[in-house]
């Protein structure tokens, strides 16, 4: 199993309105760094999207790929089902209500199609979600 990067973060509001931000995905490229394009492309009118189509600019990455996305109430988890620079992304968010409002948990494995080294590789890991856990709790707190 390959390794995971996760951290976690505190944000003021409840479970419901964390999750509402995380699915979404048309509002990703306001407050996800990198993501400039986020597109469902495929689930059920009215329900969570299945899967999603990103365009991603994080240099030196820039990659179009789409996730396969399977949803609970407390979490969200995702593989992909196609990429180009990327061979592997599994992720997840998992929220636990505390007294501030809900812990969110961002948990990350990645794989490029270019051998990376795997200190550098979790360092990476470790900066992208720092970053998107940092743009959901003030996306979602400025709601």
């Amino acid at each position: 199993m390959p390794e995971q990067t996760t951290s976690s973060i505190v944000v003021d509001a409840s479970p419901g309105e964390v999750m509402a931000v995380i699915a979404d995905f048309a509002a990703y490229p306001l407050w996800a760094k990198g993501v400039e394009t986020a597109q469902v492309v495929a689930g059920q009118p009215g329900q969570r999207a299945e899967k999603v189509r990103f365009e991603l600019d994080v240099p030196p990455i820039h990659d179009e790929y789409t996730l396969a996305y399977t949803w609970h109430d407390l979490d969200v988890s995702w593989t992909l089902a196609e990429g180009k620079m990327l061979k592997m992304l599994d992720g997840s968010y998992v929220l636990r209500p505390v007294d501030e409002g809900t812990e969110v948990t961002y948990s990350l494995s990645a794989e490029l199609a270019i051998p990376m080294i795997g200190m550098i590789k979790r360092k990476g890991e470790k900066i992208l979600i720092d970053t998107a856990l940092k743009g959901l709790k003030k996306r979602v707190e400025s709601l």
